[in-house]
């Protein structure tokens, strides 16, 4: 069972930060997750809500904020004090901290609330600055976005995200089109994911901090699983 860590290392450090990602940065696990949104001056930075309400000390949209606005802000101190100074990294640097490793990177482009216009290009761009494509799995709820990958760069592996049980997935698959299926773990285990399954499509769940459930989701036969605690659930299956 592949092991990412969501929003880096997020069950014991603040979600997508600088923090999380150093620690996911020093496990064995196989990959990491984290989203991306576009500030109002073209920016992309690393964080999964569309305001900045919630994981910082500020409130706002990101959309409307400037990167050197987003950037007084703290978003550390509200997971714990221990944290306080942590700041929202942009996507160059999440990449900086990953650049020495093997780690699959997820990003999540977080275009489904609101639409960022030319964002796709600019992470596409970025990427092959680093030249790390093939490291790369570009994942989103805006399936038109991940159209839009594979026709600028086809050999960049996309994932399309659902929360909901699919009826007839491959049909819906193959047309937008896209590599592989992210899901909503309880979904993971419907009948109709099984055809996506056997169909040889990598199936990778979240948000799964469970052992049991993670056990169950390896017998199913889904490739993945994103959850807060990497280093608990990579042990677990080591373990086994």
């Amino acid at each position: 069972m592949e092991i990412f860590a969501h929003r880096g290392a997020s069950g014991n450090f603040p979600e997508n930060t600088i923090a999380a990602f150093m620690e996911a940065a020093r496990l064995p696990v196989f990959g990491v997750e984290f989203d991306v949104h576009m500030t109002a001056d073209g920016e992309l930075v690393v964080i999964h809500d569309e305001s900045i309400d919630r994981t910082s000390d500020g409130t706002g949209y990101v959309k409307d904020m400037s990167l050197a606005e987003l950037k007084k802000h703290d978003f550390g101190n509200w997971f714990s004090p221990e944290f306080l100074g942590e700041t929202i990294p942009t996507l160059a640097d999440v990449l900086e901290v990953f650049d020495s490793t093997d780690h699959k990177l997820n990003i999540e482009l977080k275009s489904d609330i609101f639409p960022y216009e030319g964002m796709v290009e600019k992470v596409l761009d970025l990427i092959a600055e680093r030249q790390m494509e093939s490291r790369i799995i570009i994942s989103s709820f805006d399936h038109s976005a991940i159209s839009t990958v594979k026709r600028f760069n086809p050999q960049i592996e996309t994932a399309a995200l659902f929360m909901e049980v699919l009826v007839h997935p491959m049909d819906y698959l193959n047309k937008i089109p896209t590599d592989a299926l992210h899901i909503l773990f309880p979904a993971a285990l419907r009948p109709t994911i099984a055809e996506v399954i056997n169909s040889g499509m990598p199936v990778r769940t979240f948000t799964v901090n469970d052992k049991t459930y993670a056990q169950t989701l390896k017998q199913a036969g889904v490739q993945a699983i994103f959850t807060d605690y990497p280093e608990k659930l990579y042990s677990f299956f080591l373990s086994k």
